[in-house]
């Protein structure tokens, strides 16, 4: 990608036609990833519950930040953890993992992010791995402030499991700021509207859109009229090939269609999440082969 680019969310409903509705903004037609950042859903605020039975995922991190409401996840690694807002769940498939993710009170107000990181080819087929970190390194600047969720940025580093360089940060501006925040310059990056309208490099950014900031820049300017939160996310630009579908990432057609067949299966790979008597099917696979995404120029 040569140049900045505006990308506008589209609706998903998360689970199934009755599930939670989403706006993702990554993966878009004309750019697959930002560094290895591969999916941006923003959920809420709402107070439609999160309700996502056992489901898998293959080549690929699951990354949730929660800023309103509370997220029961299990997972057959044995995992059972309450996440509440300020804290992150990083869940690492590689080959192969099954989890699920619901709301601990039923009528309360969600609000949030879920994010996947694409696993580079050489950590892609490795163990399944979940980390749930309440206190994560804060770093700011004159009008700004933030936690980081993923890799570095400025002098805080997080203690995530990383695969790829990458960043990943929740930035908090005051009412009225103009903030300087610091970028890594070999890095592509984009900035995510999360809680209202906020200027990017002097380009108005509305509501729930993402602004893609191509590399070669050592900082980009933010600017709110009121207290607002935006999500930045970066990484060196991310070449291997990718074929995403429904939940899995590989390298080939062949490798979702064994992915497939796998759950449909209920095969050791993916195991099982203990509490649940029901999981999401997958669903039928297109009439075409699948093939990588490819970000247009």
């Amino acid at each position: 990608m040569n140049g900045d680019l505006l990308l506008e969310p589209r609706e998903v409903p998360l689970g199934g036609v009755r599930g939670l509705t989403v706006h993702r903004t990554l993966p878009h037609r004309v750019l697959p990833t930002v560094g290895p950042w591969c999916f941006v859903d923003h959920f809420g605020p709402t107070r439609e519950p999160m309700t996502v039975l056992p489901h898998p995922h293959t080549g690929l991190q699951t990354v949730t930040w929660p800023l309103a409401g509370d997220i029961r996840h299990r997972d057959n690694l044995g995992s059972d953890v309450v996440l509440r807002p300020g804290e992150l769940n990083l869940m690492t498939s590689g080959d192969g993992v099954s989890h699920s993710e619901l709301s601990v009170e039923p009528d309360a107000m969600m609000h949030g992010l879920q994010l996947w990181v694409a696993l580079p080819d050489a950590s892609r087929a490795g163990p399944a791995a979940f980390e749930h970190l309440p206190d994560l390194p804060r770093t700011g600047g004159v009008g700004w402030r933030a936690i980081v969720l993923m890799g570095r940025l400025g002098d805080a580093e997080s203690p995530a499991a990383t695969f790829s360089p990458m960043v990943g940060a929740e930035v908090t501006l005051g009412a009225g700021a103009t903030a300087d925040v610091p970028l890594q310059p070999e890095f592509e990056h984009a900035v995510l509207a999360v809680d209202g309208a906020v200027r990017v490099g002097g380009f108005d950014l509305m509501h729930r859109q993402m602004r893609y900031l191509a590399p070669e820049r050592d900082s980009v300017r933010l600017q709110a009229a009121r207290d607002t939160t935006v999500l930045l996310i970066g990484g060196e630009p991310f070449t291997e090939s990718l074929v995403m579908w429904w939940n899995f990432i590989g390298r080939s057609h062949d490798d979702i269609v064994k992915a497939r067949e796998e759950w449909e299966q209920a095969s050791d790979r993916f195991g099982q999440v203990e509490g649940h008597d029901q999981v999401i099917p997958a669903p039928p696979l297109p009439k075409v082969r699948l093939t990588p995404r490819r970000r247009r120029s």
